[in-house]
């Protein structure tokens, strides 16, 4: 009875800590304190659905703004830096400096204009996918924040040796 009442001892306490060690996941709405959007400024706020392998994964951020357009080709240009919230270790991200529209110069026909999602073009705006935190990015108010997700192959490919 004495070994039976120690083995449930140490079980419970095996138990207790290790659920100290992992520790409850963190509510990031209530955490985090991510700064308040400027005057003139939108925060966007994606979060990621838990996937199996979401190191294969890769989401894509695509800002831009509706502008009317024709045939030619169009995108903003603009910076896209990763900020570091003090005090918690999470990166949020901020688009800056957005100019244009950048547009190819062909003859079009007349009506050819329509309303169109315009990308802003820059840096690298493809990130790790990670379900567990938010993507955080702040931009000037007139810009969406639109996403896509990759995923890469399983298989890897050998190069040839030239």
């Amino acid at each position: 009875m004495r070994k039976a009442l120690t083995m449930s001892l140490v079980t419970a306490f095996s138990f207790a800590t290790a659920a100290c060690a992992t520790g409850p996941t963190p509510d990031l709405n209530n955490i985090a304190d991510f700064p308040a959007a400027q005057a003139g400024q939108s925060r966007h706020v994606i979060w990621l659905p838990e996937k199996q392998d979401e190191d294969m994964l890769k989401v894509e951020i695509v800002p831009g703004k509706l502008m009317l357009t024709d045939c030619n080709t169009r995108s903003l240009m603009g910076s896209f830096t990763a900020q570091d919230l003090q005090g918690w270790g999470y990166t949020y991200y901020q688009l800056d400096n957005v100019k244009g529209s950048i547009s190819t110069l062909m003859a079009c026909p007349d009506d050819s204009e329509t309303e169109a999602f315009v990308p802003v073009q820059g840096e690298n705006f493809t990130l790790r996918y990670n379900s567990k935190l938010p993507i955080v990015v702040y931009t000037p108010n007139d810009i969406e924040v639109h996403y896509r997700v990759w995923a890469g192959s399983q298989a890897l490919k050998s190069a040839i040796k030239q």
